[in-house]
Parts: C-alpha cells; sequence; structure tokens
C-alpha cells in the first residue's frame, strides 16, 4: 500500500484501537471479552527471535515477498518503479526483474506452480507472469484495490486494505469466499502483505510493525506478533513500515523486511514474555 495515499485509521473500537497502536503489551494481559458465550480470553504475544541479518535492496519499495526453493521473489511498487524481481535470499542480489508498466502500481505477489501472480493498488488488474521466463502470461479483472497476496494451496487469498479477506480461484480468479479478521470480536482494517504458513495466514497491519496470525477458517486473529525494533534508529530515518512476510518451510523460519528497509531478517517468532 502506497503511504503517501492518506492517513487510514484501523478500524476497530476504542478500546481496541488505544491497544494495538499504544500499548499491546498491556492490551494483551487484559482479559477482554470476545463474546458473552466465549467470556474472556487472551491472545497470545510474540516476538520475532532474529536468527540472522541479510541485505536487502533500500531502494525496494517492497509490496509482496515470497520464498520459493532457494529463489525469494519480491514484489515493488510506486508508479514507473514497480517490479517484479527474483532474488538470491542470502544475499540479497536482485537476478532478475520484470518491470511493470509506468501506471501500474505493483502490490502483493504469490507463488502458485510455475506461475507468480501480483496484484496493482489501483488498476484493478492481478498480473500473472511465467516463472521460468518472469515474461507477463494474463491478466485477471478485480474490483477495488489490490494489497496482499498469498496461496493456501487451494486457493489465492487476498487483502483489499480492509478487515476483509477473499479467496480466489486459481484459474478465474473469481471469489469463492470470504472472511473478516476479527481480534475480541472487532473487525481490524488496514490489513496488508500477507503470508500463508504452517496452517495459518499471517499479515501485517499497515503503519504499525504488528503481524497478525490469522485463523484462515473463521478471520480470527489467534497471535500478535510485535516486530518493532528490527531497524536501528538510524536505519529507520531512511526506511518506511514493515512490508515483507516469507516462509521458508525448509527451515521453518521467517524472512521479514519492509520498505526501503537495508535489510531483511530471518527469525522464529517466540513468546514475547
Amino acid at each position: 500500500m502506497n503511504p503517501l495515499s492518506g492517513n487510514r485509521l484501523v478500524a476497530v473500537g476504542m478500546r481496541f484501537l488505544a491497544c494495538l497502536l499504544l500499548a499491546l503489551p498491556a492490551c494483551m494481559d487484559a482479559q477482554v471479552p470476545r463474546t458473552p458465550e466465549e467470556g474472556f480470553a487472551q491472545v497470545p504475544r510474540l516476538r520475532p527471535r532474529v536468527l540472522s541479518v541479510r541485505p536487502h535492496d533500500p531502494q525496494a519499495f517492497t509490496q509482496g515477498f515470497e520464498l520459493h526453493g532457494r529463489i525469494l521473489y519480491e514484489g515493488t511498487g510506486q508508479y514507473g518503479r514497480s517490479t517484479l524481481r527474483e532474488t538470491d535470499p542470502a544475499t540479497g542480489r536482485v537476478l532478475r526483474v520484470a518491470r511493470l508498466p509506468d501506471n501500474a502500481f505493483g502490490e502483493g505477489i504469490t507463488v502458485v506452480g510455475d506461475e507468480i501472480f501480483m496484484l496493482t493498488w489501483k488498476n484493478e488488474t492481478a498480473l500473472v507472469f511465467d516463472r521460468t521466463s518472469l515474461q507477463p502470461k494474463r491478466q485477471h479483472a478485480y474490483k477495488g484495490e489490490g494489497w496482499g497476496l498469498a496461496y493456501d494451496g487451494s486457493h489465492l487469498v487476498m487483502s483489499n486494505g480492509t478487515s476483509r479477506l477473499s479467496f480466489r480461484d486459481v484459474q478465474s480468479f473469481d471469489e469463492v469466499t470470504s472472511v473478516t479478521v476479527t481480534l475480541f470480536g472487532e473487525p481490524v482494517a488496514d490489513i496488508n502483505e500477507l503470508e500463508f504458513a504452517e496452517g495459518h495466514i499471517w499479515a501485517n497491519v499497515w503503519k504499525t510493525d504488528l503481524i497478525l496470525k490469522i485463523d484462515p477458517a473463521t478471520g480470527k486473529v489467534v497471535a500478535v506478533v510485535n516486530a518493532a525494533g528490527l531497524l536501528t534508529a538510524d536505519e529507520r530515518r531512511n526506511a518506511d513500515v514493515l512490508n515483507g512476510i516469507a516462509y521458508d518451510r525448509s527451515t521453518k523460519t521467517f524472512l521479514l523486511t519492509g520498505k526501503l528497509w537495508p535489510k531483511t531478517f530471518e527469525v522464529i517468532f517466540v513468546p514475547d514474555e
């Protein structure tokens, strides 16, 4: 999502909004009723434990991030500068680049077999590339904005900047079903970059350092990762928001980065105690 498009408010209840943006640890310690039937419950708090730090192109306005085998694919945004990249996950070196038309603002990506799907922000078009050649193959139309994209093994999962996730057919891109992302029964908007891993959808909340672990069947947030503090104060001066989540199935670790970040972090998520 483009941070220059104006301020958006995370559309949640007043109590949760204050907790989410101002005092996450205190909020999660409190017992907050989800529904009268469920009574009081707590959502686990997690934090990233850094295992390694790797270079990342500080000029990359990261919108999508996905590891497939030994290749890290990255989608970047901004008009006139949007790209689909094939990179070395260990060194950050860009191996190949496909450039989008100047009128397209690139967004989330995901790999499905020998194809790579890439959303556009306001063009209402999903672009499909051949993974071997990085050449465009076809495109699909959709309504509204495109933000994050993931593949759950059966369907494409798409975010549009609201609290809604749509599940789409791989062949037609038609919507099959949808869920609303909720925490303590309240919808959480600004759901952005997506990754499907370990049976859950992982999503960052735009303009925050929070990553939500989401039950794909219900949309309920089952854990919250506070990823603040990965960059130093000096590094943050020239960087933008967290916006890259990739999962390495061979090591069961995550790769995290952001827009204009100079580094990628290999992490595992551990309890935030």
